[in-house]
């Protein structure tokens, strides 16, 4: 599922394509996707582009929104034909068109008129101090609230692994034990992280690709994710994996610890 990286990066090639451009017809062809009528899309006119976590929000002259959650094989694309596994179409003033293709049809799209406010902070916006105290009035292990999206917004399983070994800190340790300047070392990690992958357009391990269908780079740069049984990085052990919240789990036995 794209994070917050890939997120960020289909925004930023969306939006010098797509903003100040108005749809002149919507077609929604999977109900499973989206139950709205596009109808209320025609002549909208697209003012923002916006990411919302790890989901993308198109904001509209009259105050409409469309929020899109890509799911686990989502992807906005410009420019591109329509194929078995498009479920939206989206046509442009002028000429060209935006496609939601999604294979597994687990993502979706919501027409609404404001953004959804259930979510945490940004984890780019959130200031270390906040995001200490936040993380330390909790009592769950560490990956566990990170990959909670009421927590903070957008961290999904490969940037919290990334983050998690950077900072040094056992994806199982408990919120509440760590100390004041743990919490403040995963903040940075988390920033740092989440910054270099947004440079190299995020990381594709699976179906990610960029809204011109590009993949991203940030795949060759983990040190962790989906390396078990390799040689850390920094000391040579073995990476383990386990499973938290029903994910696989990446670390370092020996340079993270609780």
């Amino acid at each position: 599922m794209p994070e917050l990286p890939e997120a960020e990066t289909i925004v930023r090639t969306l939006r010098p394509y797509l903003e100040g451009r108005a749809i002149t017809v919507a077609e929604f062809l999977s109900k499973r996707v989206s139950t709205d009528t596009p109808e209320a899309l025609a002549g909208e006119r697209i003012v923002a582009v916006k990411r919302h976590g790890k989901q993308i929000l198109f904001e509209f002259e009259s105050g409409l929104m469309a929020l899109v959650k890509l799911g686990m094989t989502g992807a906005l694309l410009i420019n591109a034909e329509p194929g078995k596994h498009t479920r939206a179409v989206f046509t442009l003033e002028g000429s060209g068109n935006l496609l939601f293709d999604d294979i597994r049809q687990f993502g979706s799209i919501k027409l609404m008129n404001a953004a959804p406010a259930k979510l945490g902070p940004d984890p780019l916006d959130i200031g270390a101090g906040e995001f200490a105290a936040r993380l330390r009035s909790r009592n769950t292990q560490v990956k566990r609230a990170l990959l909670n999206q009421s927590f903070v917004r957008g961290i999904g399983n490969i940037y919290a692994d990334e983050a998690l070994f950077r900072a040094g800190i056992d994806p199982r340790a408990r919120t509440r034990r760590l100390k004041p300047e743990r919490a403040l070392q995963l903040h940075a990690a988390i920033v740092e992280v989440l910054t270099e992958a947004i440079a190299h357009r995020g990381s594709s391990v699976s179906d990610y690709v960029d809204a011109t269908g590009t993949q991203g780079e940030f795949q060759a740069r983990h040190r962790v994710y989906r390396k078990t049984g390799q040689p850390c990085v920094q000391c040579g052990t073995p990476i383990r994996r386990t499973v938290l919240a029903q994910r696989g789990t990446h670390y370092c036995p020996t340079c993270q610890i609780r």
